[in-house]
């Protein structure tokens, strides 16, 4: 039997980069995949990688600022399979990189609908199932951003350091159940927000999304038993491989 097998996991923004590639070792290891990204079409892709290697998914085309569609997957899969064991909040927008002054309000608010209000409509959504799991397990992505407070990364910057402060809080409400919630900061990796983010940076030195997903996998694990914490990507741990 493989390590997951009968979990459900929910990834969000699996169309793509580290959303892509951990829905698919999700599924490797015998999980239901709910896979949640704006584009059907690339989904499907996802869902063809997941199928033909002997996995499942359920494809969910949901754009995470509609805070009432993000209701209604709490009651869908509660419906269906009446738990939730695994929830990945992987999705996340970069806005612009500008000085503060000269972000244009609807980039700000997007992008902290995406990066923030998101992921806290996914707790209030799922928290229900994940309580009713004999291991849930929460692994939201974050970033060095969050802390650096480096100049022109400001939108980006301050939605991750106040999604860590949400997970953070979410965490210490968790702390007397069976879900465990952490922070997982893959630092630099070949994906299309990194290119946007540095154009002209060479992506061959950068990890590919499919060698960090085993360090989000284990996370995920019922036997991972960490709580509360953010977890740095182990470089070491890609150079050996």
């Amino acid at each position: 039997m493989k390590p997951l097998s009968g979990r459900v996991a929910v990834v969000t923004g699996a169309t793509r980069g580290l959303g892509a590639s951990t829905a698919i070792a999700l599924a490797a290891e015998g999980a239901h995949i709910i896979a949640i990204g704006r584009k059907t079409k690339p989904l499907e892709e996802v869902d063809d990688l997941i199928t033909g290697a002997g996995g499942s998914a359920t494809l969910v085309p949901l754009n995470l600022t509609d805070g009432a569609a993000i209701d209604r997957l709490g009651a869908s899969i509660h419906e269906r399979w009446g738990k939730l064991d695994i929830l990945v909040g992987n999705a996340g927008q970069l806005g612009v990189i500008s000085p503060l002054p000269h972000i244009k309000a609807k980039v700000w608010d997007e992008t902290m609908a995406v990066n923030v209000t998101a992921n806290w409509r996914l707790i209030r959504s799922l928290d229900p199932l994940l309580r009713q799991s004999d291991a849930g397990r929460c692994v939201f992505l974050t970033s060095l951003a969050a802390r650096m407070n480096r100049a022109n990364w400001g939108v980006y910057g301050v939605s991750k350091a106040a999604l860590e402060a949400l997970v953070f809080t979410y965490a210490n409400e968790m702390k007397n159940t069976r879900v465990r919630v952490n922070l997982f900061s893959p630092g630099p990796v070949r994906t299309g927000m990194r290119a946007q983010a540095i154009p002209g940076e060479d992506p061959s030195t950068l990890p590919h999304p499919d060698d960090i997903a085993p360090q989000i996998i284990a996370l995920c694990r019922p036997d991972f038993t960490q709580h509360g914490t953010l977890i740095e990507c182990d470089r070491d741990a890609l150079t050996k491989a």
